[in-house]
């Protein structure tokens, strides 16, 4: 039988896609070109993990939104800090686990983004 190996892209309606595409570059570094609307990049390299979970339709988690992106970075702190400072609405709760740092945000379209700083980073 055929599995998935990881995550292949993630896929998402917005208003102005051009804007938002810049509003992920600008922020958090996504590497969109100009003027393009996606990013070849983000996927899980030998070692790491990558997961795909399904909610309950009336989970809070993903905020008001039906997905969230779960994006990894190198310094959660740094990135929550940088993202206040321009103005994005940043939740002030930070979760601490043993394989990690999670911290969230929401886009200027209300999607929610979790930030992850996987232990060892």
């Amino acid at each position: 039988m055929e599995k998935v190996q990881g995550i292949g892209g993630v896929f998402f309606k917005a208003k102005d896609p051009k804007a938002l595409a810049q509003w992920y570059r600008e922020h958090l570094g996504v590497p969109v070109e100009p003027e393009q609307t996606y990013a070849p990049m983000m996927s899980a390299g030998a070692g790491e993990m990558a997961v795909w979970s399904a909610f309950p339709a009336d989970s809070d988690y993903l905020g008001a939104g039906n997905f969230m992106v779960n994006f990894r970075v190198g310094d959660l702190k740094a990135m929550l800090k940088q993202l206040k400072e321009a103005g994005v609405d940043v939740d002030e709760k930070v979760e601490e686990y043993d394989y990690g740092h999670f911290g969230w945000a929401t886009d200027p379209e209300g999607n929610r983004i979790e930030l992850w700083q996987p232990m060892g980073s």
